[in-house]
Formats: C-alpha cells, structure tokens, sequence
C-alpha cells in the first residue's frame, strides 16, 4: 500500500515537529518547574534576605486563572540607591517564571501590580536586585480552589 501526502499535508506535519521541537517537546503536564533555576539565575547563587519588599497577594484565591498580584520594594528610588529588577516566580506552576520588571531611578517608585495564572495552592516568590547588588524577598503562599494552568 502507497501512501502519498500532499504538499500542503506535509508542510502541515513539518510545523507541528517544529512547534514541538520548539516547545522542547514537552508538553505542560510533563514540565519540570524550574523556579530554583530561574532564582539562581537572578541571584547569581547569592541568598535574598527577607525584607524590603512585600508581595500582596490573596490568602485563597478562588479562580486561578486570575489572581491578583502586587508588589511595593522599600527604595529611594534615586542614582545612588534603587531597585534595578524584581523577579516573580511560582513554585507549583508547570513553569515557574511569572514576570520580570526593570526599573531605573526615573521609575520614581519600585512597584507594580498585574494578574497572573496559578496551577494549584503554592508559593509566590518575588525577588528584588537593588543596584548595589543586593538582593532581597517575600514569600507568599495562596490557596487556589480552582487551578489557572491546566489544574
């Protein structure tokens, strides 16, 4: 038995193999968070120190494609003292990467607040790099009753 594609099908297969090639051929169920990986990274293997910045977040949140994020970082804002970046990352989700945001002393003030997806009841982690190098945290951990990704 010959089996003969066209053109159109063959293209077709060939972008499914490079969507999956490009998604590391692993879908979200089977993903490895990498929140640690993605700290490390950030940090440069230095521990934060809890204090500076503080996450708000909700205790429960009932819907976890959703949920309501803001953070506020304890700075002068000015060249000689201020927040460079803060990482946000999730610790169940399939990926642990959230958000990164950048600031400068033109920010005037080191805070922001967004939406983000939580698979399942974690902990949120938020991370800012001041720009002398240090490094401080806040942990937060929220119940989710619905999950956001997949959950």
């Amino acid at each position: 038995m010959t089996m003969t594609v066209s053109r159109r099908e063959a293209f077709a297969l060939g972008a499914g193999a490079v969507a999956v090639l490009s998604l590391g051929g692993v879908g979200p169920a089977f993903a490895k968070n990498d929140s640690d990986e993605l700290i490390k990274a950030f940090t440069g293997g230095k521990a934060p120190v809890k204090g500076k910045i503080k996450l708000d977040l909700p205790d429960i949140a009932e819907n976890g494609n959703t949920v309501p994020l803001a953070f506020t970082v304890e700075s002068p804002m000015t060249e000689a003292s201020h927040v460079t970046d803060v990482l946000i990352v999730a610790e169940g989700n399939p990926r642990g990467g959230l958000a990164t945001f950048h600031f400068s002393p033109r920010s005037g003030v080191a805070e922001a607040a967004t939406r983000i997806r939580l698979a399942e009841t974690q902990n949120v982690i938020a991370i800012a790099k001041m720009n002398d190098g240090s490094l401080f945290t806040d942990t937060r951990q929220v119940k989710v009753t619905i999950g956001g990704c997949g959950g």
